[in-house]
């Protein structure tokens, strides 16, 4: 059985471990995926900008522009300063599509749209995946935790904790989508505007603390990465063993054979001394 195939001991936190590194590491963590304070903002700003100008003007073509140009400018920041662009690209895309539904529609609201289309969409996600038992939230953070999808099958109490996170977002998002819906259907685009960016931070900052509360009172993560380099190292050291097992169990016989002369051949030496 390898260490693969094994239960990890380290499953759960040890009695030295302690409880202040566990949330540190789920910190970083959720800090990485979602982005951090940088990554909200970058979410939050050309929608603030584009319903600021609208409140102002009315100008839709005005607004979109300006909600265009501010998303370019946050990701030639980033390729400037050479940081991680997952973001920000996914905020100018968003940005884009919200720019050409309203400018091809003629209405304002359109430009949210996509938005709360994907947020549907995440949200039935998020609840799907966990009633299927792949809880989606732990296919996002397996690969940061480096434990990939060994909670499944290795660690129980992390795929609870998994589990009752990706509900907990699934349900903030259906009843965000809930508030928002209505509002596009029935309310005009400044109301939308406003209600929507007035809710893009709080119900994501409250998903994102229930995850780490959930995560920080589970058991410690597996790190397969670790298990599959040390698998690969002994795999390695018992070939290695084996060869020098086999070398050194050839050489005195090779030796021997090289040092001895050959046997005379049965008769030859005799006949040629009775000749004599």
């Amino acid at each position: 059985m390898t260490s693969l195939d094994k239960p990890a001991e380290s499953a759960e936190p040890s009695a030295s471990g302690s409880s202040d590194d566990a949330r540190a590491v789920t910190e970083a963590a959720l800090f990485e995926a979602f982005g951090g304070v940088r990554g909200m903002v970058e979410t939050v700003l050309p929608g603030l900008l584009f319903v600021t100008i609208y409140t102002i003007n009315q100008s839709l073509k005005t607004s979109a522009i300006a909600a265009l140009v501010v998303s370019l400018l946050l990701v030639g920041v980033r390729l400037v300063r050479r940081d991680t662009m997952k973001h920000a690209f996914s905020g100018v895309f968003g940005v884009a599509f919200g720019v050409a539904f309203a400018m091809f529609t003629g209405n304002a609201k359109g430009f949210y749209l996509p938005g709360l289309l994907y947020t549907l969409g995440l949200a039935l996600a998020y609840l799907v995946t966990t009633l299927a038992g792949v809880p989606l939230i732990g296919v996002i953070l397996g690969p940061i935790f480096k434990e990939n999808l060994s909670w499944r099958t290795r660690n129980p109490g992390r795929k609870k904790a998994y589990t009752k996170s990706s509900w907990a977002w699934g349900l903030i998002l259906l009843a965000k989508c809930a508030i928002l819906f209505p509002l596009y259907v029935w309310g005009d685009a400044t109301q939308l505007g406003w209600v929507l960016v007035s809710l893009k931070i709080p119900p994501f900052l409250l998903a994102v603390w229930l995850t780490w509360i959930f995560l920080a009172k589970a058991p410690a993560p597996i790190d397969v990465f670790a298990e599959m380099e040390a698998a690969e190292a002994a795999e390695k050291a018992r070939k290695d063993e084996a060869v020098g097992a086999v070398a050194t169990a050839g050489l005195p016989a090779d030796t021997a054979g090289a040092d001895e002369s050959p046997a005379p051949k049965a008769g030859g030496p005799a006949r040629h001394r009775r000749g004599a």
